[in-house]
């Protein structure tokens, strides 16, 4: 395994790379996780593959410094510089906010990637709040404002918990993060640089179609934040080229414990 620093504009990108097989492995993290996520795939018995970990800004060791904007473009480019084999076709690994990294980079060109691997995947349902705060004018400010001074948020969420519009998971999920002024400051560089990662779904059953690209979804049963009723809603007109795998874990399926259900997403024909 081996660290790097990319120089891309004025920022430094941080990535990891695990394995030395000639099958490129593009990997994704998720929500406030960093690239080492990812470091128990070394020790898949199989050499076929190398991972590539790509941090996200304001993720890991990855310093950002060209404002609160990230597109597709700006990654295929980080990819550019990290130097894969060539006439190679990589594949895709995302998890949880990884998922929606993956999907849009796939959107954007896929003809380059031979499969999709994606862990209880963000971005196959759009929530109304992430639309209205980061896709929005009024709403960006309004989510900008909320956390410097979060105090009226704390009592709008106790009260949709109390009446069971937000199950208790998502809310301690949401509370453990609004709860923390550090936290909350990056929550907002987070949401708002990655707003115009949003892949447009029919598009890209389209492209999957297209391209006969096999994709794999696998959940946690027990995952109250991202639910496998997503994965079998974006499956429908694409079941040929996309299954679904539902494991006896929660949100975190990113595990060691579950590398043999990874390897076989990998393996997949």
């Amino acid at each position: 395994m081996y660290h790097r620093l990319l120089t891309y504009k004025a920022s430094f990108i941080s990535y990891y790379r695990f394995g030395n097989g000639p099958v490129p492995v593009l990997c994704f993290h998720g929500y406030g996780e960093n690239a080492s996520s990812f470091s128990f795939l070394e020790h898949i018995p199989d050499r076929r593959y190398s991972f590539h970990a790509i941090e996200l800004p304001f993720h890991g060791n990855t310093a950002w410094r060209d404002g609160l904007r990230f597109t597709a473009g700006d990654l295929d480019a980080i990819i550019k510089l990290i130097g894969l084999p060539p006439d190679t076709k990589p594949v895709l690994i995302g998890y949880s906010l990884g998922g929606r990294i993956a999907l849009s980079l796939y959107q954007r060109s896929p003809e380059c990637y031979s499969k999709l691997i994606l862990l209880a995947p963000d971005g196959l349902l759009m929530n109304p709040w992430y639309w209205f705060a980061t896709q929005t004018l009024p709403g960006n400010r309004l989510f900008r404002l909320t956390m410097h001074h979060p105090g009226w948020f704390f009592s709008l969420l106790k009260l949709m918990n109390k009446t069971g519009q937000v199950n208790a998971s998502v809310f301690k999920f949401v509370n453990a993060y609004i709860g923390n002024r550090e936290l909350r400051l990056v929550l907002y560089d987070r949401w708002t640089i990655l707003r115009k990662l949003k892949p447009d779904l029919k598009t890209i059953r389209t492209l999957i179609r297209q391209h006969q690209t096999r994709v794999k979804l696998i959940y946690g049963k027990y995952d109250r934040i991202i639910l496998p009723e997503r994965g079998e809603k974006f499956r429908k007109g694409i079941e040929e080229y996309c299954s679904i795998k539902v494991l006896n874990g929660g949100h975190q399926i990113l595990q060691e414990k579950f590398i043999a259900d990874i390897i076989e997403a990998l393996e997949l024909p």
